[in-house]
C-alpha cells in the first residue's frame, strides 16, 4: 500500500458519504522479517521541529488509540509551559484489519511462557498462537523506527512506548529485557497475570542490572479503580509492581502509579492519555 497523505476512517456501508480525514497524518503498511503485516499511522506535527528532532510516541493497538493520542497532543502542546505536553510524532501500530484490538496482537504482545502457566481463556477454548513479543520488538526497532526516521526529524533519544492490557505487558517486557529501546514507558492495565513466571523473572533481572548499570527511564503504570476483580486483579498487580520498582528511583527509574477513579479496563485508556503524554515529555 502506498503512503497516503491522510489517515481515513471510511465505512463501506455508506459509500456515498465522504471520507473523514485526520489532518496532518499519513498511513502505510510495513512487513516484518517474519512476514507479518502491520498498518502504521503517523502524525505530522504542525509546529516546527526542535533542533534535536521531535519526540516520538509509539502506540500499540494503533487503531484503538492513535486518534485519541493525536488530538490530545495537539490540544495541549501549544501551551506546553502549562500542560507539560511537548509537540511529538504519534505512531500508531495497527494491523490491516483495522480493528481496534485485532487478534494478531495476541501473538505480538505476549511472552513464550510455558503452556502449563497460562490462565484459563474467557471462552474455555485453547489460547491462540502466542509468544512473539521478541519478534515484534525486532520489527519495531529494525523496520518501523528507521521508516519513521526517514520521513520526519526524530529525536532518537526521546522515544516512548505506550501499551494497554496485553500491550501493557509487552511494554514492561521491553523495559525489562531491552530498556535501551525507549526512554519512556507507559503501561496501562498490564496483563501481569498472563506473563508469569517470565515477566517476574525479567523484572528481577532488570532490577539487578539497573543497580549496577544506572539508566534514566520514566515509567507510568496505571489502572482503573474497577479493575480489581478476580481472577485477574489487574489493579492490585499494577500497584504492587509500582511499589516493587519504586526503590529503583535511586538508580534512574522514575516510576509513577495512577489509579483512575470510576474507570474500568476499557475506559481507563482515554482517561490516562494526558498523563501518558506528560510522561512522554519527560
Amino acid at each position: 500500500m502506498s503512503e497516503q497523505s491522510a489517515y481515513s476512517i471510511y465505512s463501506s456501508n455508506h459509500p456515498i458519504h465522504p471520507e473523514v480525514r485526520l489532518r496532518g497524518t499519513m498511513q502505510f503498511d510495513l512487513r516484518s522479517a517474519e512476514g507479518r503485516d502491520y498498518r502504521i499511522m503517523v502524525s505530522i506535527p504542525d509546529l516546527e521541529a526542535p533542533q534535536e528532532g521531535y519526540p516520538v510516541v509509539y502506540a500499540l493497538d494503533g487503531h484503538a488509540i492513535f486518534s485519541t493520542l493525536l488530538e490530545a497532543e495537539r490540544a495541549q502542546c501549544r501551551r506546553k509551559e502549562k500542560t507539560r505536553v511537548t509537540p511529538s510524532i504519534i505512531v500508531g501500530i495497527g494491523y490491516p484489519s483495522e480493528l481496534p484490538t485485532s487478534s494478531e496482537r495476541h501473538y505480538d504482545y505476549t511472552l513464550p511462557v510455558p503452556v502449563d502457566n497460562l490462565p484459563p481463556s474467557r471462552d474455555g477454548l485453547p489460547w491462540p498462537e502466542y509468544g512473539g513479543a521478541d519478534y515484534f520488538l525486532r520489527f519495531i526497532n529494525q523496520v518501523l523506527k528507521p521508516k519513521v526516521e526517514s520521513l520526519l526529524p526524530v529525536n532518537t533519544d526521546h522515544q516512548t512506548l505506550f501499551g494497554h492490557s496485553f500491550g501493557g505487558l509487552f511494554t514492561l517486557h521491553v523495559l525489562f529485557s531491552s530498556p535501551e529501546s525507549f526512554r519512556n514507558y507507559v503501561s496501562i492495565s498490564p496483563s501481569l497475570h498472563w506473563g508469569q513466571p517470565q515477566i517476574a523473572e525479567e523484572e528481577q533481572q532488570f532490577a539487578a542490572r539497573l543497580r549496577t548499570e544506572a539508566r534514566k527511564h520514566h515509567l507510568l503504570i496505571a489502572a482503573g479503580e474497577l479493575e480489581s476483580d478476580a481472577p485477574f486483579h489487574m489493579l492490585q498487580n499494577a500497584c504492587a509492581l509500582a511499589e516493587r520498582l519504586a526503590p529503583l528511583q535511586a538508580h534512574g527509574l522514575n516510576v509513577q502509579f495512577r489509579e483512575y477513579a470510576g474507570e474500568n479496563h476499557g475506559s481507563v485508556v482515554p482517561t490516562a492519555v494526558s498523563t501518558a503524554l506528560r510522561t512522554a515529555a519527560l
